[in-house]
């Protein structure tokens, strides 16, 4: 199993209509609106590193609004 986190920069203006778009994303477990540097951080459980990949650049760096995003696998259980 593995564990990451995704950091998503958004549009001004565009965190609240993308937050459920990227909860509703099939691997994603929890997403948030934050203070800081980034505007979203979600978390997710995949089975493979590849699933990480593919949630981070095909599907959310697709999503319009979406600026940048940065990803975080966790090295521990």
């Amino acid at each position: 199993m593995v564990h990451a986190f995704i950091m998503v920069k958004t549009a001004a203006g565009e965190s609240e209509g993308l937050l459920d778009s990227i909860r509703g994303l099939g691997e994603i477990a929890e997403a948030h609106i934050v203070a800081g540097n980034w505007d979203i951080i979600a978390e997710l459980d995949t089975e493979e590193v590849y699933d990480v990949l593919k949630t981070s650049s095909s599907e959310i760096q697709g999503l319009k609004g979406v600026n940048d995003a940065k990803t975080y696998i966790s090295l521990d259980d």
